[in-house]
């Protein structure tokens, strides 16, 4: 009879001395890079991440806060609801402490709820395209689909979004409308 030898496994070594303990040491208690400014104000240096987000009424983690609904796990706290006919555990549930620096959730639910300019432009090439077409053909889009320019193929569908989308920029449509406008006067 045989007997199997077990293999050791093979382990990396515990030290490394092209690791500097000290940099290592520094770059953990280094504070974390905020670029927020609403935030990095508030930012209490002796308190941990989660403690800090948790008084700013910010969540650590979302998964947390915002839980998949489980029905299992609804049912199983029904049924002990309805075993102790005590409704107590639903007011623990539902009570929770309010964040103690909530002007910083304040301040970044009305930033985010701002108005963001909008830095989008259609390439050179493809608003001089568009505006060809719409020179040439007005609103014919499934016309447009079949013009000799129309390299990519593009369906009327296709042709008549980007036209949409080409109305939607101001600064680039409103240059095609002036440039049009000069034209018809001269």
């Amino acid at each position: 009879m045989k007997i199997k030898r077990i293999r050791k496994l093979k382990r990396k070594k515990k030290f490394n001395p092209n690791v500097s303990r000290k940099r290592l040491r520094n770059k953990l208690r280094k504070l974390p890079n905020i670029s927020c400014s609403q935030i990095k104000e508030a930012w209490t240096c002796t308190k941990s991440t989660r403690v800090n987000l948790k008084e700013m009424g910010l969540a650590y983690d979302s998964n947390e806060t915002v839980k998949i609904p489980n029905t299992k796990r609804e049912r199983l706290e029904e049924a002990r609801r309805i075993v102790k006919e005590d409704e107590s555990l639903s007011d623990h549930d539902a009570e929770d402490v309010a964040p103690i620096k909530n002007h910083v959730m304040e301040k970044l639910e009305a930033e985010a709820k701002e108005p963001r300019e909008r830095f989008f432009k259609l390439p050179k090439g493809q608003a001089q395209f568009l505006t060809y077409l719409i020179k040439r053909y007005g609103e014919d889009y499934k016309a447009m689909s079949k013009d000799k320019k129309n390299h990519y193929q593009l369906t009327w569908k296709q042709i008549r979004a980007k036209i949409k989308m080409f109305k939607g920029i101001p600064e680039q449509y409103n240059e095609y409308i002036q440039n049009d406008s000069v034209k018809l006067i001269s």
